[in-house]
């Protein structure tokens, strides 16, 4: 990295700085396993629901087949009678069987727009795959400003720093990768990209940043997004896996927002109750 202009000077030492991105990895690995039973449990919560849901849908088709059925059994009985009565016994219904079946043209349109329905992030979903958006944000802003860094754009960059943004990137990726299994699991696409609104105004404010302090300002504020969306969806999903899964990735999102501080020369005060107001809603989504 290049050390060729500005003043900058890291508010800590290299040495601590490195202590402090060293324990944030060791507590990353530690959770991993953890992370990756609650995200498995999580793709096995969905998948019971989805299946009790077409359990239910079978019987609510069997209930409406039975009615169709009689209904039409009746109405054939009927025509049958005013055929008799008529002397007209060759007569037949038209526009379609006298059991009042949906035509072909008809159960081909719905069964096309239950496919289009069914590439939706709904429920629990939505907050996964909105969590998979914001891990993959936060790796390309990462991955930004080691290549600005890299032409010497950020002036100069203590090496501790880069070491930093390296992991923090690692583990932004092994969040995004667990969050797109379970889509994958969930029979949904999974997303490689960053499908956010305000992702235009995020990487508008990238191209501006003349150093390390502009990154790590911009840096804080993803991490904080970050760690309040979890926070927000412990209180808010329904899937124990994924109130499990939220709850293990928040604590280390939390950990590189507190090395930020220290990059930022300002002494991270202890939370213990994290608010949720900076938390990503869903509507960010644009997929």
């Amino acid at each position: 990295m290049s050390n060729s202009r500005g003043s900058w000077e890291l508010p800590i030492s290299e040495g601590e700085m490195s202590r402090l991105t060293s324990e944030m990895d060791e507590a990353h690995r530690a959770t991993l396993p953890v992370m990756t039973a609650s995200a498995r449990d999580l793709s096995t919560e969905l998948k019971d629901l989805e299946s009790s849901r077409s359990d239910r849908i079978d019987e609510e088709r069997a209930h409406l087949a039975r009615r169709r059925f009689l209904t039409g059994a009746g109405a054939s009985a009927a025509m049958l009678a005013l055929a008799a009565c008529g002397g007209k016994s060759s007569t037949t219904p038209t526009g379609g069987s006298a059991s009042g079946s949906p035509s072909a043209g008809t159960s081909a349109s719905a069964s096309a727009s239950s496919s289009a329905g069914a590439g939706k992030y709904t429920g629990d979903l939505k907050v996964v795959a909105l969590a998979v958006a914001l891990e993959n944000q936060a790796v390309g802003a990462y991955q930004a400003a080691l290549k600005a860094a890299n032409a010497g754009k950020l002036g100069k960059v203590p090496p501790a720093v880069a070491t930093f943004i390296q992991t923090a990137m690692a583990q932004h990726k092994d969040h995004a990768n667990a969050w797109n299994g379970v889509l994958s699991s969930a029979g949904k696409p999974k997303i490689t990209d960053v499908p956010l609104s305000n992702q235009a105004a995020t990487t508008k404010a990238l191209g501006q940043v003349k150093d390390v302090t502009g990154v790590a300002k911009l840096a804080l504020q993803l991490e904080d997004q970050a760690t309040e969306t979890y926070v927000f969806a412990t209180y808010n999903v329904k899937s124990m896996g994924g109130v499990n899964t939220a709850a293990t990735i928040a604590p280390v999102e939390a950990m590189h927002a507190a090395i930020l501080h220290y990059v930022l020369g300002q002494y991270p005060v202890p939370d213990a109750f994290i608010g949720t107001k900076n938390a990503a809603s869903p509507s960010l989504l644009t997929v």
